[in-house]
């Protein structure tokens, strides 16, 4: 019996109000809007539901994938014969009277700082335009212009094989675009607790609208994309060297080097994952020739 066949059923029985899909496009959960279909998509609406689901996965052999707006990942055309779980709907936040914020995983970021803004709590300023949820920012250590989630993160809620556990900021294990979930797939975010300093609201909104204008001046947003599609190589920028090696522009099918920041490959129009991860490889070839440095993907290439 195949694994869906098997969790289906499970699922009938321990989570019937559990909202699954089947056979749902991953370019509808995906920035850069491709990919194709993944088996079961699953949305659960509180973290006890994710803790039974990943238990029910577990059992039927399936191999899950925690999402969150799917801003830096690159799924494949053929789809996946996996079981994607959703957490968009996990999306409840909290302030405390100390200065804190708790957060579940599903929580934009954007709507994490407005909600820390209204509260006169600054350090978030710099995540507002950043298109993820907390969960995948957790993932990355999600950062811009000075800020990063190392920051601001006091505890994270973790859900592991051997069960929930708190971790504090210092053993997330932060780093440039890593942390520990980065190493440890198996585990996965359920919330986290932010601790930020006291600031202006008025203040803290110009900043934020002060980073928003940075980014329309320099970003390519009005094109799906995963954001910078590199990591920052150690000594130099990615959108530099690629620049320097004439690459704005450079095109296969419909993905393009943006023209206006090199660091963003984007979806210029019916571009399929086979393009952009063509171009992905085009650069790095180009650039390792020209100038010595291997870029690293900052996407997520997935695999069926």
């Amino acid at each position: 019996m195949p694994w869906y066949e098997e969790f289906d059923r499970k699922v009938r029985e321990y989570l019937p109000d559990l909202a699954l899909r089947q056979e749902e496009p991953m370019r509808e959960h995906c920035s850069f809007r491709v990919g194709g279909p993944a088996r079961r998509m699953a949305f659960p609406g509180t973290g006890e539901q994710l803790v039974i689901l990943l238990q029910l996965a577990e059992d039927c052999g399936a191999r899950p994938l925690v999402l969150g707006k799917g801003s830096n990942i690159l799924p494949p055309d053929g789809g996946m014969d996996r079981l994607v779980i959703e957490t968009s709907r996990l999306a409840a936040l909290e302030a405390g009277e100390d200065g804190t914020i708790l957060a579940e995983a599903g929580v934009p970021l954007a709507r994490l700082a407005e909600f820390a803004a209204q509260r006169g709590l600054a350090g978030l300023a710099f995540a507002h335009g950043i298109p993820g949820t907390v969960g995948g920012a957790l993932c990355m250590n999600a950062g811009a212009y000075g800020g990063e989630m190392k920051d601001v993160v006091e505890e994270v809620t973790l859900l592991l094989p051997e069960g929930v556990q708190r971790f504090s900021g210092a053993e997330m294990a932060f780093g440039y675009r890593h942390s520990f979930l980065s190493e440890h797939p198996e585990a996965v975010a359920i919330r986290a607790r932010f601790r930020l300093p006291p600031g202006d609201e008025s203040a803290i909104r110009e900043r934020m609208r002060e980073l928003m204008g940075k980014r329309r001046a320099s970003q390519p947003l009005e094109y799906p994309s995963a954001g910078s599609t590199f990591k920052r190589p150690e000594g130099y920028f990615a959108g530099t060297l690629i620049d320097q090696c004439g690459l704005k522009g450079l095109t296969v099918g419909g993905a393009q080097v943006s023209e206006k920041h090199a660091g963003f490959v984007i979806n210029r129009g019916g571009a399929t994952a086979a393009d952009i991860l063509a171009l992905i490889q085009e650069v790095q070839r180009r650039v390792l020739a020209e100038k010595g440095v291997m870029l690293q993907p900052e996407v997520k290439l997935l695999d069926t």
